[in-house]
């Protein structure tokens, strides 16, 4: 049998927009708010994680002098979609 994780509590003060929209989503998805509120804080902290984990290592790469003039990657992008420039 798994254990469940153990949880603390937060309080968050939003908009009343905010809530209506998150009450709407659980209701049509047949899920608790708690349940959608914390869907949407791992999506944003793994979302989150990776950019920052993308931007260091863009930063390690380019301390090392691993980098492209800007002119050459457009035109790679500009290439790749027959753009013409």
């Amino acid at each position: 049998m798994s254990q469940a994780r153990p949880t603390e509590p937060i309080t968050i003060r939003t908009t009343k927009e905010t809530v209506d929209g998150i009450d709407a989503l659980a209701a049509a998805t047949d899920r608790s708010r708690n349940y959608i509120v914390n869907q949407a804080l791992r999506q944003y902290l793994e979302t989150n994680a990776w950019q920052v984990e993308r931007i260091e290592e863009g930063l390690a790469a380019a301390r090392e002098g691993r980098v492209r003039p800007a002119a050459d990657v457009l035109a790679g992008i500009a290439a790749k979609h027959g753009w013409s420039r």
